[in-house]
């Protein structure tokens, strides 16, 4: 499966919301310790990578293991001149051993043991990888577990719920993308939003707006709210098949009204065909890397021309 890191560039300030670091810090690190390689863009602003992102969240997970900052700085400009034989561009098998540590801790109810094992991923392998190949398999595995009874209540509420607190702090300022806006929402009824999320996080990260509804969302809110927002697409998502019984004709409304992408285990191609949406058939980070990432230069108006065009 394609492991490509979005090629959308940001500013500091977007950095900084994404890692949880001010300005000023940012740019001490980059000035005493290189740690980031800015590029400029045609107006003269300075814009940072996600390998730029990469290397300051494996500073930050030096700083919280006690080294210095200098100390820190070091380790990670190391650990990136080391290559992808150190398993740390989201490749291989490296991600095997510290997947299955937060599997495990999470399997114990070890909170800071999981916090701390998704640090260690955070610091090493891009977001997109840390969601796809070590967050997906374990939530799938986790509900496959609690349909066979191998699994409590209580296991799912505690991963679920410490889990979608770290994607939450993912998502801070993804309001504030550059690009076309998109609408995330679940169907009436359905509660299982933790693919959205993770589907608005890379979104975000593709240089999008995102504006985030949640789970069982009325069709009429989110038509008034895509109306609002001057949205450029809707994308609904949902896990059983029977939350978007019903709502056929107001699916169908909506699609007329703004670009309609339905998502998830219970919507199916002849759903879309009858509605007029579009249907996303992969995992929630492949699909987002998918719908059309936009560039720092591109405009909503070109986006949708390239919708409208099925690029």
């Amino acid at each position: 499966m394609d492991q490509q890191i979005p090629s959308a560039r940001v500013r500091i300030g977007e950095l900084g919301r994404r890692v949880g670091v001010s300005e000023h810090v940012l740019r001490a690190w980059e000035r005493r310790y290189g740690l980031l390689r800015p590029e400029r863009s045609p107006g003269g602003y300075r814009l940072y990578s996600a390998a730029d992102e990469r290397r300051i969240r494996r500073m930050q997970a030096h700083l919280a293991a006690g080294l210095s900052a200098a100390e820190a700085a070091q380790a990670a400009l190391s650990e990136e001149r080391a290559g992808p034989a150190q398993g740390r561009t989201g490749t291989g098998g490296g991600m095997t051993g510290p997947a299955q540590d937060l599997a495990d801790r999470l399997d114990r109810l070890d909170e800071p043991g999981a916090q701390a094992a998704l640090d260690q991923l955070l610091a090493g392998f891009s977001v997109e990888a840390v969601l796809r190949d070590t967050l997906l398999p374990y939530l799938h595995h986790l509900g496959d577990r609690w349909e066979r009874g191998q699994a409590s209540i209580a296991d799912e509420h505690f991963a679920s719920n410490l889990l979608r607190g770290r994607l939450a702090g993912l998502a801070r300022g993804w309001g504030y993308g550059h690009g076309p806006c998109a609408i995330l929402a679940c169907p009436p009824g359905e509660q299982h939003d933790m693919g959205l999320l993770m589907f608005g996080i890379v979104l975000h990260r593709c240089g999008w707006q995102v504006e985030y509804l949640g789970a069982s969302t009325p069709i009429a809110e989110l038509a008034r709210t895509a109306r609002q927002a001057h949205a450029d697409v809707v994308v609904l998502a949902a896990a059983v098949k029977d939350h978007f019984d019903g709502v056929t004709d107001d699916l169908a409304r909506l699609a007329r009204q703004v670009p309609l992408a339905l998502a998830g285990a219970g919507a199916t191609q002849a759903l879309a065909d009858e509605t007029g949406a579009r249907l996303l058939t992969a995992d929630p980070v492949t699909e987002a890397q998918r719908l059309l990432p936009v560039s720092a230069e591109e405009g909503a108006a070109d986006w949708a021309v390239r919708w409208a065009a099925g690029r």
